[in-house]
């Protein structure tokens, strides 16, 4: 008896072996980082003016999950998926509603799943742009993932999403960028990353280039953040120095306040994902743009790690803005949508293109 209940164990601990190392081979098998895209496909519509004011709204969606009550397993919380596919739909026509509201020139979108378990495979980038008609819009897939089997009881599963820019203008071309991102096992939760460039083309014959950037946030110790970040500023860099104009604008994943705990009140200490920018990191030419109304501060960002309570839970300013210095900033500010639909608020800026 004692040796079949052995062998039944072995069996059992064979089979499952088996299927561990299948999984295994199966995410490192599918393991792939995508390739950077160049489309000089023209979109009709009028070019840019100078001396005249736009205006631009940058939103991260968190994949149309986050709701104020919504913890996220990666952030200390206990979700792997939007509740439901119902909630899904909530959130993310709550936030294109207010992006509506707002009737900017440019949306930059960060997180919105084109198909995805975690979202229960709506296309959110199809539903955007039926819903924010009026607009050209360039999609650039940051990532598609094997299918992680975790949690266990809910697997988050397999994930294709980007990001999505939209403008109310001409486009003469568009482009995506791959970021560096870390090796070893920690690039299956870093998952892939890039920037996307849209030309817009301006009166006079430059160019506005609209970068729209998500840089890591789930990294060992932050230095791939900040290769990330080089490497997108000296694209910009080139840009400018080449005679157009740059706004680029996202979730940078940092801490863009240099300290968000003593702005708002509430202690950053358990919570090291979010540092603020090393010296230097914004290099001459161009310029971080954030919001901070010292009467009134409102954060850009909540940690999900649960329900969002007001004035107890971490919040931090993570979404803002870099322009070049022939973009002339009139006001920036986060849009206090206290986290209804998103772990994020928007944030908007109006700026001109100065002549030269």
């Amino acid at each position: 008896m004692l040796k079949r209940i052995l062998k039944i164990i072995g069996i059992v601990l064979l089979a499952l072996a088996v299927v561990v190392g299948g999984y295994l081979a199966y995410v490192f098998i599918s393991y792939h980082r995508l390739p950077d895209v160049d489309d000089a496909t023209k979109l009709e519509g009028e070019a840019a003016r100078t001396n005249e004011t736009y205006a631009i709204a940058t939103w991260n969606l968190g994949f149309g999950a986050y709701s104020d009550d919504f913890g996220f397993f990666m952030d200390g919380g206990t979700e792997s998926r939007a509740f439901s596919k119902e909630a899904v739909y909530e959130n993310l026509n709550h936030a294109f509603d207010a992006l509506k509201a707002l009737k900017p020139d440019f949306m930059l979108l960060q997180e919105l799943d084109e198909d995805a378990t975690r979202s229960y495979h709506v296309n959110e980038v199809a539903l955007a742009g039926e819903t924010l008609d009026g607009y050209s819009s360039y999609y650039a897939q940051n990532y598609d993932s094997p299918y992680l089997f975790y949690p266990l009881t809910r697997p988050h599963g397999a994930s294709k999403a980007g990001l999505l820019t939209l403008t109310n203008t001409g486009v003469d071309r568009v482009a995506r960028r791959g970021l560096p991102i870390e090796g070893g096992f920690m690039k299956f939760l870093d998952l892939d990353r890039c920037y996307s460039k849209m030309w817009i083309p301006v009166d006079g014959g430059k160019s506005l280039i609209l970068y729209n950037l998500h840089l890591s946030a789930y990294t060992s110790d932050g230095k791939i953040a900040d290769e990330q970040l080089e490497l997108l500023t000296a694209d910009m860099l080139a840009e400018y120095e080449a005679g157009n104009y740059v706004v680029g604008g996202g979730d940078f994943n940092k801490d863009l306040l240099g300290d968000s705990s003593a702005v708002f009140g509430v202690s950053g200490e358990a919570y090291t994902w979010a540092q603020p920018l090393k010296d230097g990191a914004i290099p001459a030419g161009l310029t971080l743009v954030s919001s901070l109304d010292a009467a009134n501060p409102i954060p850009s960002c909540r940690n999900a790690d649960g329900q969002y309570v007001p004035g107890e839970s971490f919040v931090l300013t993570v979404d803002g803005f870099i322009v070049s210095d022939n973009v002339r900033v009139e006001a920036c500010r986060v849009v206090d949508e206290g986290f209804k639909c998103s772990d994020h608020n928007p944030v908007v800026m109006t700026f001109e293109l100065k002549e030269e």
